[in-house]
């Protein structure tokens, strides 16, 4: 009898109306480095127009960068069951829309229906959330997702390394927001500890 067929990595990847397009198409990027992993791509209408307007690339440009693209009206795609096997989801960014029916279980379209099934089957979903200031609905939604176990990662810029340029700092984001999957060894480097005097 023949052995089952491994399932390979799969990450969803979605992006959507809030700035900050290039978190989403820099983790395609990398993602595609590895070579490892089943990437499906969601992009919201709005995600489109901030695509268009932050990075001026077209739809063939971003589709090329995934392994299968879908259509946020296609509420029967494979993602949208939890017997497709994925390893989670990221949204990055993530508008406060797309928080709000996450953490509200709407299931309005294939983005927050694959969202709902990541974390029904208590994989990992990772919401790059893009707004300031917060108000007090924006809040509660984080919790709400929080407390059905997702994982609220707001793409602040650190500077401990010391980064150069926008784009050492967004590949800091996406590497850690990558390594939360633990997909192979970390691409980001650990924290060694302060040097010289501290006290």
């Amino acid at each position: 009898m023949n052995a089952p067929a491994a399932v390979p990595r799969r990450l969803i990847v979605a992006i959507t109306g809030a700035t900050g397009a290039i978190y989403g198409i820099r983790t395609l990027e990398t993602l595609r480095r590895l070579g490892s992993v089943e990437t499906h791509l969601l992009v919201s209408t709005a995600g489109w127009l901030n695509i268009q307007h932050e990075l001026q690339l077209d739809k063939a440009e971003v589709h090329a960068l995934a392994d299968v693209v879908h259509s946020v009206r296609d509420v029967g795609a494979s993602i949208a069951s939890g017997s497709f096997s994925t390893d989670g989801m990221i949204v990055a960014p993530c508008s406060m829309k797309t928080l709000a029916s996450i953490a509200h279980g709407l299931s309005d379209n294939l983005i927050t229906r694959a969202a709902d099934v990541v974390l029904k089957e208590r994989r990992r979903l990772v919401l790059l959330v893009r707004e300031t200031p917060f108000n007090l609905a924006h809040l509660r939604n984080m919790t709400a997702v929080t407390e059905m176990g997702g994982v609220i990662f707001p793409p602040l810029p650190a500077f401990y390394h010391r980064p150069q340029s926008i784009d050492e700092m967004v590949d800091h984001t996406v590497e850690r927001v990558i390594d939360m999957f633990a997909l192979r060894a970390p691409l980001s480097a650990a924290w060694r500890g302060m040097r010289g005097e501290t006290d």
